[in-house]
């Protein structure tokens, strides 16, 4: 019997794609690999499998072949596609971008808080897709109906940082490989409740979403729900109530920093959709309580910032290694929880 899985990942600080995986039945003759495929999967063209083959994004028993390569019984195929496109007109939107690097293949930007990635749940223009859909409008890659133009990974609206758009359907291809297959380099800059008490560690547990909230995600125990995730953490300042952290991200599950951390007792300083809005940790005067309000109004968001993004290219297999400066919302709420521990302990 021929078994097929189908693992679909659209996650905050992960990729945008479909992974398939089939086993070929043991009495399967031998076919194109590319048709075997299309035989078999909703919204698989034959093109968009040439494109995935030509990628390197379709592998038999662990090695990329090319579209023209011939099934056989009992090998194990796993493939990697952007997602297919959708019935979803995406008006292009004059909106501005900082763009850190371009060239013929992608490009870095660095997203500024508040911007959502995609359109959907209520926001339907105005985000960094109807941005790209502008830019890009003159090139084949981008269409009115591909809601994720060049997109292949994202994070969440409220955390700043950088980003890496493909340009052309080979990178955007070559470069959810990379996402899947955890070579890239993401380093975020989080500021957190309390103070950690080890220099450096490591968060393993599952991540998926709430059995009681389905708008937040939760740590489960191994086996039982969600999806395995590993984030490394390291101190890089302790600010008396709260320290800034970097985390290197193994995996890239939804909120995945975010439900990490708190779930070590280290929620991010302003999250609200994990209590981070609270003072969780100080004293009870009314003075420190509104130095927390002050802070909060300078930093309306969760203090978290993607500041490092390293991949290899695409077409020249170049290392590229990208790092950006803390928003100034982030920085200034940093400098004034320095100025407010220097004033406490002098």
């Amino acid at each position: 019997m021929e078994e097929f899985e189908n693992d679909n990942e659209e996650l905050e600080e992960g990729v945008l794609y479909e992974h398939f995986k089939f086993t070929v039945d043991a009495g399967q003759s031998s076919l194109r690999i590319d048709k075997f495929l299309s035989n078999r999967m909703e919204n698989a063209s034959r093109s968009r499998l040439q494109a995935a083959a030509d990628a390197g994004n379709i592998l038999v028993d662990g090695k990329s072949v090319r579209s023209n390569y011939k099934v056989k019984p009992n090998q194990e195929i796993v493939i990697v596609m952007d997602y297919p496109r959708r019935e979803l007109k995406i008006i292009a939107e004059d909106i501005p971008l900082n763009i850190v690097y371009e060239d013929d293949d992608l490009m870095v930007i660095n997203k500024p808080p508040g911007l959502v990635v995609h359109p959907g749940h209520g926001n339907y223009s105005g985000t960094l897709v109807n941005a790209l859909a502008w830019y890009f409008k003159d090139l084949p890659l981008f269409n009115s109906q591909d809601p994720r133009p060049g997109l292949v990974h994202r994070i969440d609206k409220d955390t700043s940082g950088l980003m890496v758009v493909a340009k052309t359907e080979q990178a955007k291809n070559n470069l959810a490989l990379q996402f899947f297959e955890k070579t890239t380099e993401r380093r975020y800059q989080a500021l957190v409740w309390g103070s950690v008490k080890e220099d450096e560690g490591t968060v393993t547990g599952n991540v998926g979403r709430s059995l009681k909230n389905r708008q937040v995600f939760t740590v489960f125990p191994d086996g039982d729900y969600g999806k395995h995730a590993v984030t490394h953490y390291k101190v890089l300042r302790r600010i008396g109530y709260v320290t800034l952290v970097e985390c290197r991200l193994e995996t890239g599950r939804t909120h995945q920093i975010r439900v990490h951390m708190k779930h070590i007792n280290h929620t991010l300083f302003n999250d609200s959709n994990y209590g981070g809005d609270q003072i969780l940790r100080g004293t009870t005067f009314s003075k420190y309580k509104q130095f927390v309000q002050n802070c909060f109004t300078i930093l309306p968001r969760q203090a978290l910032h993607a500041k490092t993004l390293g991949f290899t290219h695409p077409s020249t297999g170049e290392k590229m290694l990208f790092n950006s400066e803390l928003p100034e919302d982030m920085a200034t709420a940093i400098e004034k929880w320095e100025n407010y521990i220097a004033t406490r302990n002098e």
